[in-house]
């Protein structure tokens, strides 16, 4: 992620190992007393974790919700011609994944997370309380990625027509925005999670490509940003 963004937006705009260390420091040292290692998963992270994981639990989190806000200009965009994808933003509620790394290996699958997720700062790591879906399902605390709204990429609250017409023709490194959105919207499936957002804009962004939504999620081995 830091050598697409370095080639293709701005050499100063990706963190250095330095500062991807001291943010994962810092955000460590604000883990809640007795909370596992448990990261909650709304975007990229459903498909395609690429960490180790010994639990998989459907789960709500109150407070946030699941929205294209984010420009992306490297990986499912460019600068000419930006792609979106996923962050978490103020208000409502989010269906999503909580997995849980082994507490082994969890320091060190969670400095290779930040170099994925936290190569430009545009989220705000925060540890959350999440409610697992199944009946009688008790609540976990989660780390999670907040789209940070004073972030230059930051796209705000698009009209759906806007939010459609750039997924389904903006195209980057790792493919095309309309592939991470079906991509997310099957992923949900498989949990049992129907996002009628994602659902409706995959609908709309069909319409446009004059295609139709996939049935079946295709993993990838790219590491990328999106929650």
């Amino acid at each position: 992620m830091r050598a697409i963004y370095k080639a293709t937006v701005d050499a100063d705009r990706a963190l250095s190992d330095e500062a991807l260390a001291a943010s994962l420091d810092f955000t460590l040292a604000q883990k809640p007393s007795g909370a596992g290692w448990w990261v909650f998963a709304y975007g990229s992270l459903l498909w395609n974790p690429l960490f180790p994981f010994d639990d998989a639990k459907p789960a709500m989190l109150r407070g946030l919700h699941r929205h294209f806000c984010l420009w992306s200009l490297g990986s499912r965009g460019t600068v000419k011609a930006p792609g979106l994808v996923l962050g978490l933003d103020r208000g409502g509620a989010c269906r999503g994944v909580a997995y849980r790394l082994p507490a082994s290996c969890a320091r060190a699958e969670l400095a290779l997370l930040w170099r994925r997720e936290m190569v430009v700062a545009s989220y705000k790591p925060r540890w959350v309380q999440v409610q697992q879906l199944q009946p009688g399902g008790h609540s976990l605390t989660a780390l999670t990625f907040v789209v940070d709204r004073a972030h230059p990429q930051y796209a705000g609250r698009l009209a759906m027509s806007r939010q459609a017409k750039v997924l389904a023709t903006a195209q980057g490194v790792f493919g095309s925005s309309a592939d991470y959105l079906e991509r997310a919207r099957v992923a949900l499936v498989t949990h049992g999670v129907v996002d009628p957002y994602l659902e409706t804009l995959a609908a709309e962004v069909a319409r446009l490509r004059g295609t139709r939504p996939a049935t079946k999620s295709v993993k990838s081995d790219a590491a990328e940003e999106g929650g």
